[in-house]
């Protein structure tokens, strides 16, 4: 499905269709990890699951950019054993079927430049195609290559809308499209497996691009496809 033009939804991914590019945010590779040793005993069974989805996702499939937005690892001030082994397998699984792959800073993102040495890649604040700037969307950047910008592709927000269905809320990953000043802003799911993110609908948002109403935002589920539901607004009143 197209969210923007020359820009499509594939699965939890944005396709640049010219310069067949794809982005992705927010993996929080070794998540369940911190979560065990937090008292949590949840089955570690992200690292499979997001190579089956990527798997699904890449074959037959022609990439010359893979680009990652941010929070690829979880930890904020070290390198888990999880991390190093998982990050690594990641990064090599998706050399192998793209010509590049760029590395955005993400906010848990503090230690990734040895994992990205041991690859050979640069850690970058942003990455532009055309007018669009893609980054992590934590901080709100200044100057004039960002004033220059018609459009922006944010994660950081992990968003996720709640439907009822059949008398029970169910959960989904989205994506939201809406506007911040003169830009046009596309909001990112996680394409972390464990949690499905943020309810945009009930919870606090993060990302400073994303402190105004959200009634405006058109939402996209993904689900087994890509569903257009209208407006935040038109869910609310369902």
């Amino acid at each position: 499905m197209e969210i923007s033009k020359g820009i499509e939804i594939m699965d939890l991914c944005l396709y640049f269709k010219k310069e067949k590019a794809l982005v992705m945010a927010d993996f929080h590779m070794g998540y369940e990890e911190a979560l065990n040793k937090k008292g949590l005993l949840i089955p570690r069974f992200q690292y499979a699951e997001t190579m089956k989805r990527l798997e699904k996702l890449l074959a037959g499939f022609e990439i010359n950019t893979v680009i990652i937005n941010g929070d690829l690892k979880h930890e904020f001030g070290k390198i888990s054993e999880t991390e190093w082994r998982h990050t690594l397998k990641l990064l090599d699984f998706l050399s192998e079927h793209s010509k590049k792959i760029i590395l955005i800073k993400g906010n848990h993102d503090n230690i990734l430049g040895p994992i990205a040495e041991k690859r050979g890649l640069d850690v970058k604040k942003n990455y532009v195609i055309s007018k669009t700037m893609i980054l992590h969307g934590d901080k709100i950047p200044h100057g004039e290559k960002f004033n220059q910008m018609k459009r922006l592709v944010i994660g950081h927000e992990h968003p996720a809308i709640s439907l009822n269905k059949h008398g029970r809320l169910e959960t989904y990953k989205c994506f939201l499209k809406g506007r911040w000043k003169d830009k046009e802003l596309l909001v990112m799911p996680s394409f972390n497996l464990v949690t499905e993110g943020t309810d945009v609908l009930k919870e606090k948002t993060l990302s400073p691009f994303l402190k105004k109403n959200l009634d405006d935002f058109k939402v996209f589920i993904v689900s087994e496809g890509v569903y257009g539901f209208g407006t935040v607004k038109d869910i609310k009143n369902l």
